[in-house]
């Protein structure tokens, strides 16, 4: 028989396009959102599951602009976190960010470009074959195309290479 533990508050204001991922390497739970009761800003934090609660450490904002579409996947390759997001500060040109996990805490580096055009519907995953991280999005740059890009992570930074579209319609 499964048990269920108590709710637990990771954000104290509304919060849209929340999007987990599991940090296997820490064991921890890494939290992607969009902080309303922050201008929308792009924040993460860490959660650390004990029997059936969860606590958090510190949010922390990864994006000082209105985000939307988040998506998040772990590499577990260099063991980070990667989050990819429209980034309303920037045109809504997607973009993503790598994040370092240390005990309850994720620092991240610099955002990088991975589509000069606004994106949708994001989504992202690792590929543990190739070591790669894949972005999956809709480019309203190019007929709202579904569009990827694959990407590498590398320190605190990740490189795009050039993307490709795998569905030509809306």
């Amino acid at each position: 028989v499964a048990s269920v533990g108590s709710a637990a508050v990771f954000e104290s204001a509304e919060s849209t396009y929340i999007r987990p991922t599991f940090d296997s390497n820490s064991n921890v739970v890494v939290i992607a959102y969009r902080d309303v009761g922050n201008s929308g800003y792009g924040t993460a934090i860490v959660g650390t599951v004990s029997g059936t609660s969860i606590s958090y450490g510190t949010a922390v904002v990864f994006e000082s602009a209105s985000v939307a579409y988040i998506a998040s996947t772990f590499d577990s390759d260099s063991n980070k976190a990667v989050i990819a997001y429209h980034d309303g500060g920037n045109s809504s040109y997607g973009t993503a960010i790598v994040g370092t996990v240390s005990g309850t805490s994720i620092s991240f580096g610099t955002a990088v470009v991975f589509e000069s055009a606004t994106t949708y519907w994001t989504s992202a995953t690792f590929d543990s074959d190739s070591n790669k991280v894949v972005v999956a999005y809709t480019d309203a740059g190019n007929s709202s195309y579904g569009t990827a890009a694959v990407g590498t992570v590398s320190g605190t930074s990740i490189s795009f290479g050039t993307p490709v579209v795998f569905e030509t319609s809306s």
